[in-house]
C-alpha cells in the first residue's frame, strides 16, 4: 500500500471538489490509498480511502467548549469574577427572601469548594459556621439587605485584591475577602440600583490611579477613587431638562499613561457614550438602535485599539477606535450573533483578538477578529477615517435553556473561564486549542 499525494486541482475524484460538495474551494493538499496493480479501489469509481489536509479548520482543530464543573445554587446569580492569581472565584447575587450575597470558592481536584459566604440580612453583625457539601463555609451576616448586582477587582492590588460591589440599594462597597465583615470602604453612590461597574489601574493592568466606574438606572455613570471618601472623582449626567437613560453598562479603556483614561458607557435606548476623563468631556457618542447589554475594550491599558458592544435582538457591534472621524466617529462590523439578547462580551485576556459572547438562549459564541488590509483610509475631503475588520465565529454551545448572565476568564491560566446563569448554575469551563487559533 502507497500514499499517493496531489497538490493540484485535477479534474479526478481527488482535485475536483466541485464535482462532490457543489462548490470549489481554494487549493488544498489531497491524499488517496491505494494498492499497486489494483488500481483504485479494485476497478471502483472511487479510492479505498482518502482525507484531505488543507488551510479550512476542522472540526477537530476548533477550540471546545467543554463544561468542567457546574454547581447548582440556592441562589439568583448576577454576577461572577475570578480572583486575581488564584484558582478562586467569587459569585455574586441574591436570595429568594431578598438578601444579597457573596460567595468565595476554589477549584479543589476537579470539584468545587465554598471557601466563605458573605450574606447581607437585617441582622446585625454576627458570625457563625456552618458544614456544606463543599467543606467547612464561614457565615458572616451585616446588614443591609440589599441584592448584589455586580463586582469587580479592577481597582485593587495583586497583595489585597479587594473585590468591589454595587448592590440594588446604589452602595458601592469594596469587601476584604479576609476579613469580610464590615466593608473596608462604603459610600451610598447612586439613588437607584448600581447596574454595572469596573475597575482600572489596579493589577497592574492601567496607568494612573486605581479608580472605580459605577453606572445606575438613576442615569449617572460616576467614577470613584477609593482613597477619597464620599465624594466622585467624575460625575456623567444628563443635563437638566434632558431624559434619564438608565445605564446597563459601563468600561474603563486608553489608559495607557498617568494622564490618558475614557468610561464607555452603553444605555438602555442603544446610546453609546464615551467620556473623556483627561478633558472631562463627551468624546464621541452614537446609538445601535437596540438597548447596549455589555461594552468591553479589547485591552484597558493601551491606546484604544477596539470596543465591543452587544446588544438586545441577538446583535453585537465591534468598533475600531484608533481613527475617529470628525463625523462620522468610529468604523464598525456588526453581527447577529445569537437569536436572542447578547448578555455579556469578554475579550480573552492571553489573546486580544479572540472574544466570548454569551447569549439569553443560554449559548456561548466563542468569535476571532480579522483586521483589513489597511486601518484607515481617506475619504473624498482627504479626511482619515477608519476601516472595520471582520468577524468569524470559531465554536458555539448551548449549555443553559436560561440566559447567561455572566462569566469572565481566568486572568492567568488560558483557555479557563466561567459563567453564571438564571438557572441558579455557576459553571467552570476549559475552551481548547486558543493557542493555536
Amino acid at each position: 500500500m502507497h500514499l499517493a499525494l496531489s497538490e493540484t486541482a485535477t479534474s479526478n475524484w481527488l482535485g475536483c471538489r466541485g464535482d462532490v460538495y457543489g462548490e470549489r474551494k481554494r487549493p488544498t493538499v489531497l491524499f488517496g490509498v491505494w494498492f499497486p496493480g489494483e488500481g483504485f479501489g479494485k476497478g471502483l469509481n472511487v479510492p479505498v480511502g482518502g482525507g484531505e489536509v488543507g488551510w479550512t479548520m476542522s472540526a477537530f482543530e476548533k477550540p471546545q467548549i467543554i463544561a468542567h464543573i457546574q454547581k447548582g445554587l440556592n441562589y439568583t446569580v448576577f454576577d461572577c469574577k475570578w480572583m486575581p492569581c488564584s484558582a478562586k472565584f467569587v459569585t455574586m447575587g441574591n436570595f429568594a427572601r431578598g438578601t444579597g450575597v457573596i460567595q468565595l470558592y476554589e477549584i479543589q481536584h476537579g470539584d468545587l469548594k465554598l471557601l466563605r459566604e458573605i450574606v447581607q440580612s437585617f441582622q446585625g453583625p454576627n458570625q457563625k459556621e456552618k458544614q456544606t457539601s463543599g467543606g467547612l463555609s464561614v457565615t458572616w451576616e451585616i446588614e443591609k439587605a440589599k441584592p448584589i448586582k455586580c463586582g469587580t477587582f479592577g481597582a485593587t492590588s495583586l497583595q489585597q485584591r479587594y473585590l468591589a460591589t454595587g448592590d440594588f440599594a446604589g452602595n458601592l462597597h469594596i469587601w476584604n475577602l479576609e476579613a469580610p465583615e464590615y466593608p473596608v470602604y462604603s459610600v451610598k453612590a447612586h439613588k437607584e440600583i448600581i447596574n454595572t461597574i469596573d475597575g482600572v489601574g489596579g493589577l497592574g493592568i492601567g496607568e494612573g490611579a486605581p479608580e472605580i466606574v459605577t453606572g445606575s438606572r438613576d442615569g449617572t455613570v460616576k467614577v470613584w477613587d477609593p482613597r477619597q471618601k464620599d465624594d466622585p472623582v467624575a460625575n456623567m449626567e444628563p443635563v437638566q431638562g434632558e431624559n434619564k437613560r438608565d445605564c446597563w453598562t459601563v468600561a474603563f479603556g486608553n489608559a495607557y499613561n498617568q494622564e490618558e483614561r475614557v468610561v464607555c458607557a452603553g444605555y438602555d435606548n442603544g446610546d453609546i457614550k464615551l467620556f473623556d476623563l483627561r478633558n472631562m468631556s463627551l468624546r464621541w457618542e452614537t446609538n445601535i438602535k437596540n438597548g447596549v447589554c455589555s461594552l468591553e475594550f479589547d485591552r484597558k491599558d493601551i491606546s484604544m485599539n477596539k470596543l465591543v458592544a452587544t446588544s438586545l435582538e441577538g446583535k453585537f457591534h465591534v468598533f475600531d477606535m484608533r481613527t475617529q472621524h470628525p463625523t462620522k466617529g468610529f468604523a464598525s462590523v456588526s453581527e447577529k450573533a445569537h437569536k436572542s439578547t447578547v448578555w455579556q462580551v469578554r475579550h480573552l485576556p492571553q489573546n486580544r483578538e479572540l472574544f466570548l459572547t454569551a447569549g439569553g438562549a443560554g449559548a456561548l459564541h466563542l468569535w476571532k477578529y480579522e483586521y483589513p488590509a489597511q486601518r484607515s483610509k481617506k475619504d473624498s475631503e482627504g479626511v482619515e477615517m477608519g476601516v472595520a475588520g471582520s468577524v468569524s465565529l470559531l465554536q458555539n454551545v448551548t449549555l443553559s435553556t436560561q440566559p447567561i448572565s455572566s462569566m469572565d476568564w481566568s486572568p492567568d491560566k488560558r483557555g479557563l473561564c466561567i459563567c453564571s446563569s438564571f438557572d441558579q448554575m455557576v459553571r467552570v469551563l476549559i475552551i481548547t486549542k486558543l493557542n493555536k487559533v
